[in-house]
């Protein structure tokens, strides 16, 4: 437990720190605001001219941004309450397959003495239907020594959670490939992470990851189901990189994020956008090129925006708007969070009572089998304690 006078003191004795961050951050903010000031008055034309033999800039604004003369284009509706807004959201959804898909992981760890972890993914397919039913279910993954090495074991895991995750997202566009030869309404998948590499990965892993994203997109450009990948609290700079080249006036990007420079300066209401960019980060243009792009959506009124990474080909062939009302109507019936993506996560999730049972029933199974299978005494210490 956390001592709240102690915490007190520590804090008093930071406060000089803090101060000076939040100062320089203000400052490097107000520069980025500047750039994106002057941005909004150069064509895309001469942008595209300036860079076009320097391919990595982080990104790339698409002509909405000479279209629309603002980095960021405003939501038209307005409701008077919650209810009018729910009801849009309803005649969004209705008859509308949404679909979700999130993964948990148990890592391995040195509280057992056997090398062993597991995966979960959960999905929800919604038809928004009366007279067709939603789809929630699970799939668990037991990773046995093997399946971790070579190590390290925790990066494995990961690995193996986004494979099953992406498995999930290419069943569903096959499924749901043809659906505008049947009448259907546009469909639209939700991943739970950046379209892009999300962390750091083993080199042949870092390969492997980016085959399976571009098959991922293609699929969905092959089959012309909308996909999204969708980042609540987005830690990517690929507007700051954008701006730095556009502008070289000197400001620590160092200290904020895209999404920090966005709210609430630039996007100033619900359901407010970026202008669609195409992502040109550093180091994956060879594998992506244009085909992937990404917008910052305000989903909420008191905190940062969502990043939204998309296919090109859904804003290419006009499908843009349509897929963000979705978001945005699933976002109304989540309460600014995409509601497909929230049952997906509390379908995935594993709590810590399953942690236990797992562990039980792993060392049920060693016994069984005569393996030299424990779980430490500070380990079920700390499962009857938390």
């Amino acid at each position: 437990m956390i001592f709240r006078e102690l915490l007190a003191n520590q804090l008093a004795e930071k406060q000089i720190d803090f101060t000076e961050f939040s100062e320089q951050q203000r400052d490097s903010l107000e520069v980025y605001l500047s750039k994106i000031k002057k941005l909004e008055q150069t064509p895309v034309e001469d942008l595209q001219n300036r860079f076009q033999f320097k391919e990595e800039t982080g990104a790339m604004p698409s002509a909405e941004l000479s279209k629309h003369k603002s980095f960021s284009i405003s939501f038209t509706q307005s409701w008077s309450n919650h209810e009018e807004s729910r009801k849009w959201a309803f005649e969004i959804l209705q008859n509308r397959t949404t679909f979700a898909v999130d993964g948990s992981q148990i890592p391995p760890t040195r509280d057992v003495s056997m090398t062993v972890a597991a995966v979960q993914v959960g999905w929800f397919e919604n038809p928004h239907s009366e007279s067709v039913r939603y789809e929630k279910n699970a799939e668990f993954f037991i990773l046995s020594p093997s399946d971790l090495m070579p190590t390290p074991a925790e990066t494995r895991v990961s690995e193996r959670r986004i494979h099953e995750e992406v498995r999930k997202v290419r069943e569903f566009l096959e499924k749901k490939s043809g659906w505008r030869e049947r009448g259907e309404r546009m469909p639209l998948a939700f991943y739970d992470n950046t379209l892009l590499v999300p962390f750091p990965l083993s080199s042949d892993s870092q390969s492997k990851y980016i085959g399976e994203m571009q098959n991922l997109i293609l699929l969905s450009a092959q089959t012309q189901v909308p996909l999204v990948g969708y980042v609540a609290r987005s830690f990517s700079r690929d507007l700051l990189t954008f701006l730095d080249e556009f502008d070289s006036e000197k400001a620590n990007a160092d200290l904020l994020y895209d999404a920090d420079i966005l709210f609430p300066r630039v996007l100033q209401f619900w359901g407010d956008r970026t202008c669609f960019c195409y992502a040109k980060r550093k180091g994956l243009i060879e594998f992506f090129g244009d085909t992937i792009g990404f917008v910052y959506l305000q989903t909420t009124s008191n905190a940062t925006p969502a990043r939204l990474d998309i296919p090109s080909w859904i804003f290419e062939k006009g499908l843009l708007e349509e897929v963000l009302n979705v978001i945005r109507a699933e976002c109304i019936i989540g309460l600014g969070y995409p509601y497909a993506l929230e049952t997906a996560d509390q379908t995935a999730v594993i709590t810590t009572q399953d942690r236990e049972m797992f562990y039980r029933a792993l060392q049920d199974f060693a016994k069984e089998n005569n393996l030299n299978f424990t779980v430490s005494r500070k380990a079920a210490s700390k499962g009857r304690r938390r």
